[in-house]
């Protein structure tokens, strides 16, 4: 066969193949949602190695961002889940990464910032549709989660009563609706451990995010691997003193120079209000340059970049925006993205860092 028959040879087939995929269409297209709604309904986390997993499932800001949804990070603590923070679409994108809010038995919230609780109402209405056990969310959070959750609860409450009048109270118990809270209160610089399993310790630490207060950051170990989450913050001396020996640090950051550069162009476009907000929010968030430099006296082993200020729409931003943070701090440094999944097995010091994206 010479090369002109195999051509047209090959062509035959394609358009068989073509002809074929056509009047198949319809089986095609019902095999392909079968295949996908049974991966995001058979998702379980019994193949995780047991240790520490952390899920970004928001790295974004109030700033609208098509990459990146607001503050959303999920992490596994051998049998437990757990959520810190619920920005808005928090439930999609847990649902994003072939996970469920079902699996999720505790939200911590770092401060009441809506960018960081305006998702509570859908990832409570889905965890209650989803979960198969008989235990309430409890969001834990400082003073002032009662008042945040008792507001979701009223807004949610005819809706509720909508489901439960639906589907049946076997279906949709109305004591598992919405979430019950825990309070707690830190304050300067003392540490409380504000929850704890087999093997697993939170504690929550005040950070710096006046005028905000409460303003909290987390520090979660299980057994010997260890991930602090900043929260909302300036550079912290609490979140250098929780960082301390731990394996990761998640920490919020602000690029001024970008920030500076929006305000400008809002000023020449006589948005005055806007330039305004722009210029106040630098002097609250941290900078990758200070994150860098409290990595580097903590010891921690890698840093990943959360709540990116302002967006990062061309890949060369990414540069512009870590500045000279690669040169203060040795360890692995990343900008987190949606989807990533960073995983901290227990009895190593590996860290592996991979992504759970489902379209």
């Amino acid at each position: 066969m010479n090369k002109k028959q195999a051509l047209t040879l090959g062509l035959a087939f394609i358009g068989v193949g073509a002809v074929v995929a056509y009047t198949q269409r319809q089986a095609i297209t019902y095999f392909l949602v079968e295949r996908n709604a049974s991966q995001r309904m058979t998702a379980t986390l019994n193949h995780l190695d047991d240790g520490l997993h952390i899920g970004l499932c928001g790295t974004g800001s109030p700033f609208p961002d098509p990459q990146r949804s607001a503050a959303c990070t999920i992490v596994v603590a051998g049998p437990t889940v757990m959520l810190f923070d619920a920005g808005g679409g928090a439930a999609k994108q847990i649902a994003r990464m072939n996970l469920n809010t079902g699996q999720i038995g505790h939200v911590f919230l770092t401060h009441y910032h809506s960018d960081h609780i305006d998702g509570l109402g859908e990832l409570m209405m889905t965890r209650w549709a989803q979960t198969l056990t008989d235990q309430p969310l409890v969001v834990h959070g400082p003073t002032g989660v009662e008042e945040v959750i008792q507001g979701f609860g009223l807004a949610y409450r005819q809706d509720t009563q909508y489901r439960v009048a639906h589907h049946t109270p076997q279906i949709m118990p109305p004591h598992l609706a919405g979430a019950q809270t825990a309070t707690f209160d830190v304050q300067g610089e003392s540490f409380a451990t504000v929850f704890e399993a087999p093997n697993l310790r939170v504690e929550s630490f005040a950070v710096d995010h006046a005028p905000v207060s409460p303003a909290v950051g987390y520090k979660i170990t299980y057994k010997d691997r260890s991930v602090v989450i900043s929260g909302d913050t300036k550079k912290s001396g609490n979140v250098l003193a929780a960082a301390k020996g731990a394996d990761l640090l998640i920490h919020e950051a602000l690029n001024p120079q970008l920030v500076g550069t929006l305000q400008t162009i809002a000023q020449k476009s006589q948005r005055t209000k806007l330039a305004a907000i722009f210029g106040d929010i630098t002097d609250y968030h941290a900078s990758p340059v200070d994150v860098a430099q409290t990595a580097a006296q903590a010891g921690v082993q890698a840093v990943v970049y959360t709540h990116i200020v302002p967006p990062l729409p061309l890949p060369t931003l990414k540069e512009e925006f870590l500045g000279d943070a690669p040169k203060l701090y040795s360890g692995t440094l990343r900008i987190g993205e949606d989807g990533d999944w960073i995983s901290l097995p227990a009895g190593s010091k590996n860290i592996n860092f991979e992504r759970r994206w489902l379209p």
